[in-house]
């Protein structure tokens, strides 16, 4: 119970940001890349396992934006021009031009090299086909549907390829689930596709949103678990649930991952116990809002130094 995990991403370190921006201008070389990539990998699967997290994430440190990461290896789809995103963050937004193809595996030798270094589960990180194909302009399918489920088909593919490789747990990124409640039975739709006969344990995370209106649907989601941001909104999303029968098990965000500030162990271990009064122990998986990619390195450690000392004391006062 109060297993501990990350949501995904973890910010890269200077020297790996150096060596990507340097590889986009063709200054360094693919090998040269992938060396630095894995030694990043090593350093945050290191520090996962010091703190004692219980479910290990690779960090991502090999991805840059989380659907051209995907639109960048599979056939059909070619590049925009920089597109801004949020912020001063500013993306090649995929253009889907023709037949969406899986070429290839696109995460598993990843995955693979990931789980070799340590006995702990690594979860398996995809991003899953709604957010595709609303991130992405559309030039070939006649309709949004259309699209989402033919990405749906080849994000099955990897998912059914990370299980047979051995994944225990598949996360399916749906961050633009909340943005557009309208199309959350499209959105469903879909990842029953990719969910369809796994016997891994399959996740969703959801990022902020209109929860009043896509609320309702949440159990329908064909998922085991969903992430969801509490610690952002002061635990309000609590009410949501109060008095609700919900069978599914709930990734709950207790470190506000839009935030330097760094929160103090005792008011996450009081967050924790609030959520225990709506969720059973063995529901809740321990993490933070959203993936750590915006925070500096040193502010990611603290965060989830906080996420496992707090889940660990509130286990151990469960279990005493």
């Amino acid at each position: 119970m109060l297993l501990t995990t990350s949501v995904g991403s973890l910010p890269k370190p200077d020297y790996l940001m150096k060596a990507r921006s340097q590889a986009r201008k063709g200054e360094t070389s693919a090998s040269a890349l992938r060396e630095l990539e894995e030694r990043a990998t090593r350093d945050w699967i290191r520090f996962q396992e010091e703190v004692g997290m219980d479910i290990i994430v690779d960090g991502e440190q090999y991805r840059g934006d989380m659907v051209a990461y995907f639109a960048e290896q599979l056939g059909g789809f070619r590049q925009s021009e920089l597109v801004r995103s949020y912020g001063n963050r500013y993306y090649r937004k995929p253009i889907i031009a023709g037949p969406v193809k899986r070429l290839r595996p696109i995460t598993v030798e990843w995955w693979r090299f990931a789980q070799g270094l340590t006995s702990r589960p690594v979860k398996g990180m995809l991003t899953g086909p709604y957010t595709i194909m609303d991130w992405s302009f559309n030039e070939h399918y006649p309709s949004r549907r259309a699209a989402t489920l033919a990405i749906a088909q080849v994000v099955r593919e990897e998912a059914r390829d990370l299980e047979r490789a051995g994944a225990q747990y598949i996360q399916v990124d749906e961050p633009a689930i909340s943005t557009r409640p309208e199309e959350m039975d499209l959105a469903i739709e879909a990842l029953g596709v990719v969910t369809k006969g796994l016997r891994a344990q399959t996740i969703t995370h959801i990022c902020y949103g209109d929860f009043k209106t896509i609320g309702p649907k949440l159990h329908r989601l064909p998922v085991d678990q969903i992430d969801l941001e509490f610690a952002n909104r002061n635990f309000e999303l609590l009410r949501f649930f109060k008095g609700r029968r919900f069978a599914k098990a709930v990734g709950l965000g207790v470190v506000d991952v839009h935030s330097h500030r760094i929160e103090p162990v005792d008011e996450v271990i009081a967050n924790l116990k609030k959520a225990l009064k709506v969720f059973k122990p063995e529901q809740i998986y321990v993490d933070p809002d959203c993936g750590l990619k915006t925070r500096t390195p040193e502010e990611a450690q603290e965060k989830l130094r906080v996420v496992v000392q707090a889940a660990r004391a509130v286990r151990e006062s469960l279990v005493n």
